[in-house]
């Protein structure tokens, strides 16, 4: 077996109970499978359809379902097909428009469930309300929770996601689950461009001192030096400003991570710190591209040298800037899906 992009399973360095699960034949304790795409994640959904067919014995088909908005904005879906008995596979990020398509995704787990679908698996790659995930002022809820108690409440038996806000929010499910992530994907890249002699001189930057357990787990993958930017709350304003740096950026790249981006706020005051404390190009990596409109103004005018990241979300090919970088999520996810259908080990991926 070739090594997943995305995954650190290494068949030269599998242990021995590992080789023999590889070598285990699948006791199909389910149905046969089968994989649905909700309407945003209907590419995703076909590139891992696609990766399943080409590494396994399934010949696998989109899932056929009809979907209408009527006038009052309510939304329907038909199966088009009997998923009785079967092993299903729901693909449904939560994209923008994000509450209509989380609406849609509960409505297609209903329609699963009623036509008796032996297992429902919900795949989301990008999980919204992640950072309403504690009750951090008086009166405020645990939005985290409640969408959680919903996937729950409408059927789903186990469900696949990547990179949460916080490892916290697995807790809030009460179902199994796989909470993956993209940081092999990312590092990979960039460790290739290294190994090219592409980067030189390479400083990993946390965008905030948050991400600072993630940040080191990225320096010590790339073995190469780790700062902070730091961000402070100044004059009672409504967000924290970066004001300054933990670490040395002098004369160096520097590779700034984080986990998403929606404003893009954020980087362009960590470019402007580690820029102002004399780094030179600036690269910035991540996983969910949930961009507004100032996101994509903003990046344009940031003069970065790549920004890369992942297909968990959709975008649009006349929005991607020439020096984006798109990294498909969708191999190690038809692996994951691959792996639970046959009840085969999912930590074996990563060398666990």
């Amino acid at each position: 077996m070739a090594k997943v992009p995305g995954a650190k399973y290494n068949p030269a360095h599998v242990n021995n109970v590992h080789q023999e699960e590889q070598q285990m034949s699948s006791t199909m304790r389910f149905g046969s499978m089968k994989i649905f795409s909700g309407s945003a994640s209907r590419a995703l959904g076909a590139e891992i359809t696609d990766y399943i067919c080409s590494v396994s014995e399934y010949r696998l088909k989109p899932g056929a379902y009809t979907r209408k908005v009527f006038s009052n904005e309510n939304i329907f879906i038909k199966l088009e097909e009997s998923v009785r008995g079967k092993d299903v596979y729901l693909v449904q990020t939560m994209a923008s428009p994000v509450h209509e398509n989380f609406m849609e995704m509960l409505i297609m787990i209903d329609a699963l469930k009623r036509d008796s679908a032996w297992r429902i698996n919900l795949v989301v790659p990008y999980m919204s309300y992640t950072r309403s995930d504690q009750k951090d002022q008086p009166r405020v809820p645990i939005s985290a929770r409640l969408v959680a108690n919903m996937i729950e409440t409408a059927g789903v038996d186990r469900y696949m996601t990547v990179d949460l806000h916080s490892g916290q929010i697995q807790g809030f499910f009460n179902i199994p689950g796989d909470a993956l992530t993209a940081l092999h994907l990312l590092s990979d890249y960039i460790l290739r461009r290294l190994r090219l002699g592409e980067l030189s001189d390479l400083v990993v930057v946390a965008t905030d001192l948050g991400f600072a357990k993630k940040g080191r787990n990225w320096a010590q993958i790339l073995g190469v030096p780790l700062a902070f930017v730091e961000k402070r709350r100044v004059d009672n304003a409504e967000s924290p400003r970066a004001l300054s740096l933990i670490g040395s950026v002098e004369g160096k790249n520097v590779l700034l991570v984080d986990d998403e981006v929606n404003t893009a706020g954020s980087i362009v005051e960590a470019v402007k710190v580690v820029r102002d404390y004399g780094a030179k190009d600036v690269l910035f990596a991540f996983t969910h591209p949930f961009f507004s409109d100032k996101a994509y103004q903003r990046f344009a005018s940031l003069n970065l040298r790549e920004i890369i990241f992942t297909n968990t979300l959709p975008i649009a090919e006349d929005r991607k800037l020439p020096n984006m970088t798109v990294l498909s999520i969708a191999p190690l996810l038809g692996e994951v899906i691959l792996r639970a259908h046959e009840g085969r080990s999912v930590g074996a991926l990563f060398n666990e």
